[in-house]
C-alpha cells in the first residue's frame, strides 16, 4: 500500500499554478491544472533545469531551459530535447492538504 505524507495545503496551490515541494529528499513539481493534481519528479530528465521554473500551459510542463515537454498527467514526453518520461508520483488531497506517495525511484 502506498505511503501518503502531507506536502502542502490545497489553499497554497491555486488552479493554473504550479510549486516545487520535497519528500523524503526528492524535489517534486506539484501542478494543480482543471484536470486536478499531479506530482512528478522536478528536474527535466534532459539536462537537470527545475521544472517548475519552467511553463504550466494545460497539462503541458514546459522545461525552462531547452523547451522540453512533458505531459503532467503521465510523465510521457510531448516534445523534444527530453527522450526520458518524468517520474509521476500519486496524489489525494485529504481535507486541507495535498498529499503525495512517491514511486519507486
Amino acid at each position: 500500500m502506498p505511503q501518503f505524507t502531507a506536502v502542502l495545503k490545497l489553499a497554497e496551490l491555486p488552479p493554473g499554478s504550479m510549486r516545487a515541494v520535497t519528500l523524503a529528499g526528492r524535489e517534486l513539481v506539484l501542478c494543480h491544472t482543471r484536470e486536478g493534481l499531479f506530482a512528478l519528479d522536478n528536474i527535466c530528465t534532459h539536462a537537470h533545469a527545475r521544472l517548475c521554473e519552467g511553463r504550466l500551459r494545460a497539462t503541458r510542463l514546459v522545461c525552462p531551459l531547452h523547451g522540453a515537454s512533458f505531459d503532467i498527467r503521465d510523465g510521457r514526453v510531448l516534445g523534444p530535447p527530453a527522450e526520458v518520461p518524468l517520474p509521476t508520483h500519486a496524489v489525494r488531497v485529504v481535507g486541507e492538504s495535498i498529499e503525495v506517495a512517491l514511486a519507486a525511484p
